[in-house]
């Protein structure tokens, strides 16, 4: 059984940073593929940012410069940075994570909200 918890989210005022974290745990083999996505109320679930098991990192052009992805591989997480926070930013925000021998798992999601 595999796991991703996922932590972080909240309320932030516009301008604000927030950091998600995602740590995955259980039988969970090689790590190939990291990223995030999120889901706004009424509108379908959408690609954020991902990362490879190289580093390489791509993102969504609405958050770019904004956003930034990382991962510690020895620790089997991934994070992410988000800066300069808008309020079309608000979302429930995903992780996903998929192995080398293509099994793949979602997080639980975290509430990001961004208002004033």
């Amino acid at each position: 059984q595999v796991q991703l918890v996922e932590s972080g989210g909240g309320l932030v005022q516009p301008g604000g940073s927030l950091r998600l974290s995602c740590a995955a745990s259980g039988s969970i083999f090689s790590i190939n593929h990291m990223g995030w996505y999120r889901q706004a109320p009424g509108k379908q679930r959408e690609w954020v940012a991902s990362i490879t098991g190289s580093g390489t990192t791509t993102y969504v052009d609405s958050v770019k410069g904004r956003f930034t992805i990382s991962r510690d591989n020895a620790k089997n997480t991934v994070y992410l940075q988000m800066n300069s926070l808008k309020p079309e930013d608000t979302a429930v925000y995903y992780c996903n994570v998929i192995e080398f021998r293509g099994y793949e798992y979602w997080g639980q999601g975290t509430q990001v909200t961004v208002s004033s």
